[in-house]
């Protein structure tokens, strides 16, 4: 949500798009949510430290993560939010969630 930092102790990290920054929660519904999607975590796992991890699998990740995501915010403006900034600038973001997902809180 804007204006709220992430805390990165909870796991949080942050995501900018446009003006707005956002705290990505991988809380257990959003995980459960992705997972829905994309499939078994671990293996979202393994694809991301083997360089495959898909920009639509990224993004998907993220969209889900949102914390009290807001009804302006559209998945598009997610994915093209990871396009602008380019991956090195969401890498952190990627493995602060990739991360809780191994070790949990």
């Amino acid at each position: 949500m804007t204006g709220v930092a992430a805390n990165r102790l909870r796991g949080e990290a942050e995501l900018r798009v446009g003006e707005a920054a956002f705290v990505l929660r991988p809380s257990f519904a959003a995980l459960v949510a992705a997972e829905d999607e994309l499939g078994p975590l671990f293996a979202l796992v393994e694809r991301a430290a083997d360089g495959r991890l898909g920009l639509g699998e990224l993004a998907a990740l993220f969209w889900h993560c949102v914390e009290g995501r807001p009804e302006a915010l559209t998945r598009a403006a997610v994915g093209e939010a990871v396009v602008a900034q380019g991956l090195v600038a969401v890498t952190p973001a990627l493995r602060v969630l990739l991360g809780q997902i191994l070790q949990g809180r």
